[in-house]
């Protein structure tokens, strides 16, 4: 099974609160960079499918990440490499550049490119939230899709079944190969992930970390470099950011002595009566 993995790097979530808001832009100077963390499930997953998980050594498919970003975005993508994936593609460009239609018909033409059998993303990166590439991909390529994974079960290289997290509880749906595939956070649980080539294996809880001899052996793995304007003509934005602006600020609370002077605030003051 060949998986293509989609992965963005995004400043820190862990310090959001460092963000500070300006009329034309966000700004994130000074926050490190990680690999949005939805994407770092995908590529967990995409690994799970690829061995045997009593040989994580042996990659039994190929897996190939894909970022969208200037050069300093290889550090990422070389960490990709050292947890398993085979080889590396960066497509040149910013952040101002993209949206997520602009994306998903990059991403069809490099499908059409590297023909996978499966391209497994997270289901939304952690600055916008915005949930919308894997689904655009989907209805570009014609492909069947499956959103919100918590568990995937390969059935050769046919289908997968896929444990669809819903109100609810989870929905089972089986999707034919090739599809678009979106996980969410569940998906990295010891038992959420059976390939046919280890359906009974446990891992361990959350994404796998490379070894230091798998770090300086990344270094050789292929990483190529593409323009935008190779996989699209047309690079004219879809979405535009007009402004930003921080919510306003919340006003403090205020004790109450009885349940009468609670239900008359609630009615004069919340207007919630």
């Amino acid at each position: 099974m060949k998986i293509l993995v989609p992965l963005k790097r995004v400043a820190d979530p862990d310090n959001a609160n460092k963000i500070k808001v300006s009329p034309s832009k966000i700004e994130t100077t000074g926050l490190e960079w990680k690999p949005n963390p939805f994407d770092e499930y995908a590529v967990e997953t995409a690994l799970r499918l690829t061995e045997n998980g009593a040989n994580t050594k042996a990659r039994l498919g190929e897996v190939v990440v894909v970022t969208f970003g200037p050069k300093e975005t290889e550090v990422t993508l070389r960490a990709t490499l050292a947890t398993g994936a085979d080889r590396a593609i960066r497509i040149d460009a910013t952040d101002d550049q993209l949206d997520g239609d602009l994306i998903a018909r990059a991403l069809k033409a490099l499908v059409e490119k590297e023909k996978p059998d499966l391209v497994l993303l997270g289901k939304q990166q952690v600055e916008g939230d915005a949930n919308q590439v894997a689904q655009l991909l989907a209805e570009y390529l014609g492909w069947p899709q499956a959103t919100f994974a918590g568990t995937i079960q390969s059935e050769g290289d046919k289908a997968l079944v896929v444990g669809r997290e819903v109100d609810g509880g989870t929905l089972k749906l089986r999707v034919t190969l090739p599809a678009v595939v979106s996980v969410d956070l569940r998906i990295v649980a010891p038992k959420s992930v059976q390939s046919m080539h280890s359906p009974a294996h446990v891992y361990s809880d959350g994404v796998r970390f490379a070894a230091l001899m798998a770090i300086m052996a990344s270094k050789k793995k292929p990483l190529v470099e593409m323009k935008l304007t190779d996989l699209v003509s047309d690079t004219a934005l879809k979405i535009a950011y007009t402004g930003f602006e921080a919510p306003p600020g919340r006003k403090a609370g205020v004790k109450v002595k009885t349940v009468q002077e609670l239900v008359a605030k609630l009615k004069t003051e919340a207007k919630v009566l």
